[in-house]
């Protein structure tokens, strides 16, 4: 980490400098790179742990639950900073299951990932990548919200709908099929122009879709 500090010090300033407050940008920067460290597991706490002079827990807390910042504008910086690293010839559409012991996180339920190779209790990202045959770089993301995640769904868990207020899922967020968030992404991300034989859609562009996001861009969990 030692050795590409300074670049990573300068791409997370490029990449948070939209952020309103100077503290945010430094607790942005102060979070990707205890992202990056060593560490199975990447919450706060033990993350705190891993940064040492610049582990401050309550701080790294407060910019992952209760920061505001528009992740939109993050994610299409991302975009146009990692297209001509990557040199995209294609778009890959992702679905990552992320295995859970217990069912406090957000959008958590039983469900099938490849993750996994089974039915397993987990939570699940669709994830947008720009491609070559040398690189890629996930641009942009959706964490999957279940039907029992939704009061609004026949297949609504009461037990899981009381706690989305505690996993700040916003509440005209609700169930959307992961194809469908998928469009969503696209359209989020916006086109770089041509990409190999596809399209990409202008950046900037936010057309309204499900999925779910916390107020600061990051959900709970």
């Amino acid at each position: 980490m030692a050795a590409v500090r300074c670049d990573l010090e300068d791409f997370a300033a490029e990449m948070f400098e939209p952020f309103a407050r100077a503290d945010q940008r430094r607790w942005g920067g102060v979070y990707l790179r205890g992202l990056l460290l060593d560490g199975g597991r990447k919450s706060v706490e033990p993350m705190a742990t891993r940064l040492g002079e610049d582990g401050n827990r309550q701080a790294l807390a407060h910019f992952v639950t209760s920061s505001p910042w528009d992740a939109a504008h993050v994610r299409a910086r991302l975009a146009w900073r990692m297209q001509p690293v990557v040199k995209p010839t294609a778009l890959v559409i992702d679905d990552t299951g992320f295995l859970k012991d217990g069912d406090a996180s957000a959008c958590v339920t039983r469900q099938h990932t490849g993750t996994a190779g089974k039915v397993t209790n987990c939570q699940a990202g669709v994830s947008l990548h720009l491609a070559s045959n040398g690189a890629s770089a996930a641009v942009n993301w959706r964490l999957f919200l279940p039907g029992s995640w939704d009061p609004a769904s026949p297949k609504a868990d009461p037990a899981k709908v009381a706690r989305r207020d505690k996993c700040a899922i916003p509440a005209e967020v609700g169930h959307v099929e992961k194809w469908q968030l998928a469009g969503c992404s696209c359209g989020r991300v916006g086109v770089l122009g041509r990409v190999g034989r596809f399209s990409v859609l202008r950046l900037g562009r936010r057309p309204s879709c499900g999925g779910a996001e916390s107020r600061s861009g990051l959900v709970r969990g």
